[in-house]
């Protein structure tokens, strides 16, 4: 299995990235022959617009998964802009992309139909994520619901150029990553850096604490019973507390008589334990930026000798080599 993931740093990574997505990949870095991970900062470059920012965002992003658990001994971490060879594949597989097809994919829709402007770096976005993918030869891409379609368009244009040059890409399958992508944020909607309603993995705890504290709860007495399951709040703290605490948590609800705040408490308290050591982690990772440095140096190196591979291959079979 060849694992491939790509996560913008359109902002600093929170609960729903972590429980949602991040997680799960660096599980996957332990089942895998091989795991590319990268921050895809090209496709961030179509909502940033500040170098700055961007900047300082993907270094933030290759520190906190680092600190996070990704093992560089284990997976291929880099920049997706160190890699250039996958924006030259891309260019190889737009010309063979339908205009339909763009049309058809919901990113480009939903952004058309609230009446924003929609520019040639979204419309193009399906294609350079099917580059992404079969630069590295992947055959297993993790992604959440709202990615599936993204594989199939990659799908369809890997099969297409196929059928057209010969046999040259891996037709790659999605991973659909678990239900717990649905975290709620601080307003029981989605968290989501879009609603603004998010709890970042590593800010200060004590402002952390803050926030969690003036989580949005309803107005039912104390005394009253609760349903555990139909909480926000109690689906938050399930993320951090094991089997035993969770029972316990849920027996209270159901008993009534407690106070939220009980409960928030409680979440600020397991939240805080459950990143204790990824914080410590990532506070020795800053202060040795050279070394991150090296790590995605030596990532985007062993990623290039692949889609080096790649890109020739599919080079050579459409004749512009």
């Amino acid at each position: 299995m060849r694992v491939l993931s790509g996560i913008q740093p359109t902002g600093r990574f929170h609960w729903g990235n972590y429980f949602g997505a991040i997680r799960q990949y660096i599980d996957l870095q332990d089942q895998a022959e091989e795991a590319f991970y990268f921050m895809a900062n090209l496709h961030a470059l179509n909502t940033v617009r500040s170098r700055d920012d961007l900047s300082q965002l993907t270094l933030e992003a290759a520190v906190d998964l680092l600190a996070l658990g990704l093992d560089p001994e284990k997976a291929t971490l880099f920049v997706q802009s160190d890699v250039p060879e996958v924006s030259e594949l891309c260019w190889l597989l737009l010309t063979g992309t339908p205009m339909g097809l763009l049309e058809r994919c919901h990113a480009y829709k939903d952004k058309k139909a609230r009446g924003l402007t929609a520019d040639a770096g979204l419309f193009a976005y399906p294609v350079l994520m099917a580059a992404d993918i079969l630069a590295y030869d992947s055959d297993t891409v993790p992604v959440g619901e709202d990615q599936v379609q993204h594989i199939e368009v990659c799908r369809d244009l890997a099969g297409s150029f196929n059928h057209q040059y010969g046999e040259t890409f891996v037709m790659p399958k999605a991973k659909l990553l678990e239900a717990s992508a649905k975290v709620p944020g601080v307003d029981g909607e989605k968290m989501s850096k879009s609603y603004n309603n998010t709890l970042e993995i590593f800010e200060d705890p004590k402002t952390q604490r803050k926030k969690i504290m003036r989580i949005v709860t309803d107005s039912r007495p104390m005394e009253e019973p609760k349903e555990p399951g139909d909480d926000h709040l109690y689906q938050l703290y399930s993320l951090f507390a094991d089997d035993a605490k969770r029972e316990e948590m849920a027996a209270k609800y159901r008993r009534g008589g407690f106070g939220y705040g009980e409960v928030k408490k409680a979440l600020a308290d397991e939240a805080e334990t459950y990143f204790a050591e990824a914080r410590a982690r990532r506070k020795d990772l800053e202060a040795h930026p050279q070394r991150v440095r090296e790590i995605l140096a030596d990532g985007a190196s062993r990623a290039r000798r692949k889609a080096a591979e790649v890109l020739l291959r599919a080079q050579q079979a459409c004749g512009v080599k």
